[in-house]
């Protein structure tokens, strides 16, 4: 509490995510509405054992709908996997008067969530990330956005491929999901997408080269998810093996950035409203998600516990169509 008034605490953690501004905005907007004092957090975990803390008001979030990156800038805090610093978050959040907690970011972000729930202070996770590796939630704020970055991206890499007969090898984020692979390789017409849940050996990589080079086909995009790696050594593979000029392009951290897109912005205001009432309600230790077009949560700890495959019905469409 402060000045007898309810403060709720928000925090981006982790990656950032085209759209977690957004979120942001959300929550702070929301809680002015319902006479809640909203406090940013900077730099994630890090700013509450910092105390570094900011009381918004309604014109700090103006204009930040577009903007990518996020305003409270983000961190990894490696202090929190130790019990001491949790107990000195934990203490210095109470201290700043803050009742609750809203958490933006991904499955290692909502492990403190989760322990400082714990400890006492309510905190609700927003999922922020560009892997859309969290279970429980159908899409995770900045993954559309990052997608259509990186159809764009390859796109371009296709038109020069296109103009010199070559062979590009182009690595996507997604850590160990293959979510974005698998989307964007569709959508830019892969002739192989390779994830860690779908392996494909050199051979077989090969081979549909050759089967697409018999229907009439000059230049070839082979899309890699990252957690699969050696991309640069898989490109001198298909190079030997096929006689065929043929580059890597890692797309790396530019995937991260740029405005987000019209999905992620109405996912992430509908996110980061929910998130506060859930807290005005007396309601903590839970993650926001999307499941059916619909806003739901779950408890933080069955979150965690939930595992997300890769969509196997899709990638047989996959198979069929390139």
């Amino acid at each position: 509490m402060i000045d007898g008034k309810k403060c709720i605490g928000v925090l981006t953690s982790g990656g950032d995510a085209p759209g977690m501004n957004v979120a942001i905005r959300s929550v702070v907007r929301t809680a002015l509405h319902n006479d809640i004092i909203p406090m940013g957090v900077v730099r994630g975990y890090n700013g509450l054992l910092e105390k570094n803390f900011r009381i918004m008001e309604f014109t700090s979030v103006s204009n930040i709908l577009k903007k990518g990156g996020t305003i409270l800038f983000t961190a990894r805090c490696k202090e929190f996997y130790e019990a001491k610093y949790r107990e000195q978050a934990y203490k210095n959040a109470v201290e700043a008067g803050i009742d609750g907690l809203i958490v933006i970011g991904g499955d290692g972000s909502y492990n403190g969530a989760r322990y400082l729930s714990e400890l006492g202070l309510p905190c609700i996770g927003i999922p922020g990330t560009i892997d859309n590796d969290i279970a429980c939630t159908e899409s995770t704020i900045g993954y559309d956005t990052a997608m259509n970055t990186v159809v764009d991206l390859v796109d371009r890499l296709n038109d020069t491929s296109q103009s010199h007969h070559r062979c590009t090898v182009v690595e996507v984020m997604g850590r160990h999901a293959g979510h974005m692979a698998l989307n964007t390789g569709i959508a830019c017409g892969a002739v192989a997408i390779v994830t860690e849940e779908t392996p494909m050996d050199i051979n077989e990589i090969c081979a549909r080269i050759f089967h697409a080079m018999e229907c009439g086909k000059h230049h070839f995009i082979i899309v890699v998810s990252e957690g699969v790696g050696e991309t640069e050594k898989m490109a001198r593979d298909i190079q030997n093996l096929t006689g065929i000029d043929t580059r890597s392009s890692i797309l790396g951290h530019v995937q991260r950035g740029g405005s987000p897109s019209l999905r992620d912005r109405v996912m992430a205001s509908q996110m980061g409203n929910y998130a506060v009432h859930l807290l005005k309600d007396g309601i903590g230790n839970r993650v926001v998600a999307m499941q059916g077009g619909k806003i739901v949560d779950f408890d933080i700890q069955e979150a965690l516990q939930m595992k997300k495959g890769l969509d196997m019905d899709l990638y047989h469409v996959m198979e069929e169509i390139t």
